[in-house]
């Protein structure tokens, strides 16, 4: 696969701008009502780099970072700072942030997922990119310790038990996470004389399934 385990520099992506985005055929039939469906299970996000730019110094680092995935070649890790936790973006990962399947006393291998709630509605968002050292999991609250209770693999975001967890056991994770991506784009123009008078370069970027 031609991605990259490497994470574009996280200074840089705080300015940027972006989120998730949809795609919904809509058909709006003869007597007004309308018909929507979507080709889509999960959102895209997309960002733009180039707005996290702050010198000429970020400017190199981005060419460098650029010229290393060959452009639209190589994927790479980007870290949403509106949307990089478990839990709630102002307060500490904790095992219990999310719900993530339940034990049945065979199965010793778990996807790491998101669930996103409101009016009574949720979106389940597999988590691909976890970061290492934050994966913390817990059964029924009872903490689970990485090396020894379980593994994280982090290339795809699947934690894997030493033993399976009992049936109807609750298992919990907590945990920070990257976004899949790569730049939307070939090229980069950039003029020094148009940065320092405040024009930043269009650097999009979208996610990739992995």
């Amino acid at each position: 696969m031609n991605f990259h385990e490497v994470r574009f520099p996280a200074s840089l992506s705080f300015g940027s701008v972006g989120g998730p985005e949809r795609r919904t055929d809509i058909v709006t039939l003869t007597n007004g009502f309308e018909e929507r469906n979507t080709p889509w299970a999960h959102s895209r996000r997309r960002y733009d780099a180039g707005l996290g730019m702050r010198s000429l110094d970020d400017i190199e680092t981005l060419i460098s970072f650029f010229e290393a995935r060959q452009g639209q070649m190589f994927g790479f890790r980007w870290k949403d700072w509106s949307d990089f936790k478990s839990g709630a973006a102002t307060a500490e990962v904790d095992k219990g942030d999310q719900v993530i399947a339940r034990g049945d006393g065979e199965t010793t291998e778990f996807q790491l997922v998101k669930t996103y709630s409101s009016g009574g509605f949720s979106y389940v968002r597999p988590i691909l990119k976890p970061v290492l050292g934050t994966v913390t999991l817990g059964l029924d609250q009872d903490a689970q310790r990485e090396g020894v209770d379980f593994e994280v693999d982090l290339a795809v975001g699947r934690v894997t038990f030493a033993a399976p967890p009992p049936e109807q056991v609750e298992i919990t994770a907590g945990f920070e996470f990257d976004v899949p991506v790569r730049f939307d784009t070939d090229k980069i123009q950039t003029s020094v004389a148009s940065f320092q008078a405040g024009d930043v370069p269009n650097v999009p970027v979208v996610e990739v399934r992995v």
